[in-house]
């Protein structure tokens, strides 16, 4: 099988098993607004919840997954299993114990943590006690998830997809079950939901193990840090710390700043950042996770032709995703909040103030799902330096337009200002990628994102006709909401796929290849 079947077929799997596990996102965001809605409380939690999953985002999904899986793909080809087990082991080891104390040390200095990243919070009684006490329940999370992230670099490497990305499923369950059957046993309600992270994280790790087991790389503790791979993997981890994690970082810059703002606004950038991160989770991250297994590879083999191929053709597949996911977004947003968000706690109010900063996340969808494929290409050369001048350069301008536009835009500001910020990693990065291994197929990716743009107009008159046939502002209505908005949603992608097609972009051909062949079997 060819490297670009490689790429699709595993991004199919994931795109599948993410779906499942964001529906169930959805779900979970949907029982959170309804019981909590957005204020003090729900802004307390997402605060508290921010900073392991922060950690979460730099350490285990950016900086350890960027730094491992080159490192093991290449002792797995050039070395042999027994080798690539024996990596495996001991990244595992010294994972385990670094991270156990990390989760110490937050949970002792969760107070100053807060302070230092919500000041806003002391201003209100009782906000930031509550906020640490949730973040200390919370803090262990990121040592179980962190060994989630190791396992499935390994998983992902070995061309085993499904389960790394279904286990967010059971993280999701569990923080739904626990918010719905153990609120009234807590004095106050939403620590059940504290609870539930906890939870997650250890059924996460839990149905990676025997999984592992069964591909034949069983986890044993194994003390050899003497290792030179794994000194190489730690000093690759420093800068991509930074290198991967600045869009989420810039996430969390927008959440304390967010703080200073009128009561809500935390909340308001989180559900519009769920909701952004609906199509980025089943496909952008898909694609990359699927991308950089086979880049690592081919960079490790000397194939650089073959790695500017994945690359050139991850980038295409990307953005005719990601194009028709923005712009869908953008018309949509008040009827999504509208129909998933709107009852209980949560008012109409709360839902055009969270569709505006979902509208302004919406227009850096792209250069946000590039930067993911762009970035891992760089490690996957050995090359950290350049990502991690590329994310201060992006950090800096979140930083600025963030300060610029808070005033003016509110919460829409900061949102406005990651997108920005995005835009400006993604050009830095594909400039630097450029003039590193020469041309990667520049004038197809063009000419492959103008046809997705063309292709995006008639989806986006069809979804706005069809999503001005009801007034979103009513509660209730729900079946009139579901039939509007599905109608809208199905005819856009129907218009879509007609007009790639006629279009003939590449990237909807592979697709209909695989999906042919899978209704022939």
């Amino acid at each position: 099988m060819s490297e670009k079947k490689h790429i699709v077929r595993a991004a199919g799997i994931l795109g599948s098993a993410t779906t499942m596990s964001r529906i169930m996102g959805m779900v979970r965001d949907m029982v959170v607004a309804r019981l909590f809605g957005a204020g003090l409380a729900t802004d307390a939690f997402i605060a508290a919840f921010q900073i392991p999953n922060m950690l979460r985002r730099f350490f285990a999904e950016g900086a350890l997954t960027s730094a491992f899986v080159p490192t093991f793909s290449e002792t797995l080809a050039q070395e042999g299993e027994e080798r690539a087990r024996e990596l495996a082991n001991v990244c595992f080891t010294m994972l385990t114990i670094v991270m156990a104390g990390i989760a110490l040390a937050g949970i002792i200095f969760s107070p100053a943590i807060v302070s230092l990243m919500f000041p806003g919070f002391k201003d209100v009684p009782g906000k930031f006690e509550l906020t640490v006490l949730l973040n200390r329940l919370m803090f262990p999370y990121i040592f179980f998830i962190s060994l989630v992230a190791l396992c499935m670099g390994i998983l992902n490497t070995l061309r085993h997809f499904f389960t790394p990305a279904i286990s967010t499923v059971f993280l999701n369950l569990s923080m739904i079950l626990s918010a719905l059957l153990l609120r009234g046993f807590f004095e106050i309600p939403i620590v059940a939901l504290a609870t539930g992270v906890l939870f997650g994280g250890i059924i996460q790790l839990a149905l990676q193990l025997p999984v592992l087991w069964r591909k034949g790389f069983p986890i044993r503790f194994s003390f050899a840090f003497g290792n030179p791979k794994v000194r190489r993997i730690a000093l690759l981890m420093v800068p991509s710390v930074f290198g991967v994690g600045v869009y989420y970082l810039n996430i969390t810059i927008s959440a304390i700043l967010a703080s200073l703002l009128p009561q809500g606004s935390v909340s308001y950038l989180y559900y519009a950042q769920r909701l952004f991160e609906f199509p980025q989770g089943i496909f952008t991250v898909s694609v990359a996770q699927a991308v950089l297994p086979s880049m690592s590879r081919q960079a490790a083999e000397g194939d650089l032709d073959g790695m500017k191929e994945s690359l050139a053709f991850g980038l295409r597949l990307t953005m005719f995703i990601t194009i028709p996911a923005m712009v869908g977004l953008m018309i949509c947003s008040i009827p999504i909040f509208s129909l998933l968000f709107m009852g209980g706690a949560f008012d109409y109010a709360k839902a055009v103030n969270s569709a505006l900063a979902l509208f302004y996340y919406s227009l850096g969808l792209t250069f946000v799902a590039l930067t993911r494929v762009l970035a891992p290409a760089f490690y996957a050369l050995k090359d950290t330096r350049t990502p991690v001048m590329a994310a201060f350069v992006a950090f800096l301008l979140n930083l600025g337009f963030s300060l610029l536009l808070m005033g003016p835009l509110k919460h829409g500001g900061l949102a406005l200002a990651t997108s920005i910020s995005a835009c400006g990693n993604m050009a830095i990065l594909l400039w630097f990628l450029r003039r590193k291994i020469g041309p990667f197929g520049g004038r197809r990716i063009f000419v492959s994102a103008l046809k997705s743009l063309v292709a995006a107009m008639p989806m986006a008159a069809a979804a706005y006709g069809i999503c001005r046939l009801t007034d979103w502002s009513m509660t209730g209505n729900k079946t009139v909401k579901i039939v509007v908005l599905a109608a809208a949603i199905g005819a856009a992608v129907v218009c879509y796929a007609a007009c790639a097609r006629l279009l003939r972009c590449e990237e909807a051909m592979e697709a209909f290849k695989i999906i042919r062949k899978k209704i022939g079997r």
